[in-house]
């Protein structure tokens, strides 16, 4: 994460046969703190579970940082010299095109 935190949480990580035994508390937990949790199954990391909310901010962010990434390297462009005028892209849209055939 951006505050040097830790990527997973080591207390975040339990079985999937106590996530199954303590369901509302886990449930409670998650709402409460907003952290994913970590479930196991045969001791190795099988699944992460997660509230709602806080995956609909994780699904922002990666919108976000998508975005952003494409707008610096569209600048990037720019600042190469790797772009065309916005009328001749455009006028290269307005002409008729031959038709393609295909097989």
């Amino acid at each position: 994460m951006l505050t040097g935190e830790p990527m997973i949480d080591l207390e975040g990580i339990r079985s999937l046969t106590d996530f199954k035994r303590n369901t509302a508390e886990f449930l409670r937990k998650l709402k409460e703190t907003g952290r994913p949790q970590v479930l196991t199954i045969g001791g190795r990391a099988a699944i992460v579970v997660q509230d709602a909310a806080s995956y609909q901010r994780l699904l922002e962010l990666i919108d976000r940082a998508e975005a952003i990434d494409g707008i610096r390297r569209g600048l990037e462009d720019a600042a190469r010299g790797r772009t065309k005028p916005a009328a001749q892209v455009l006028a290269g849209l307005r002409r008729p095109r031959k038709a393609v055939r295909r097989r």
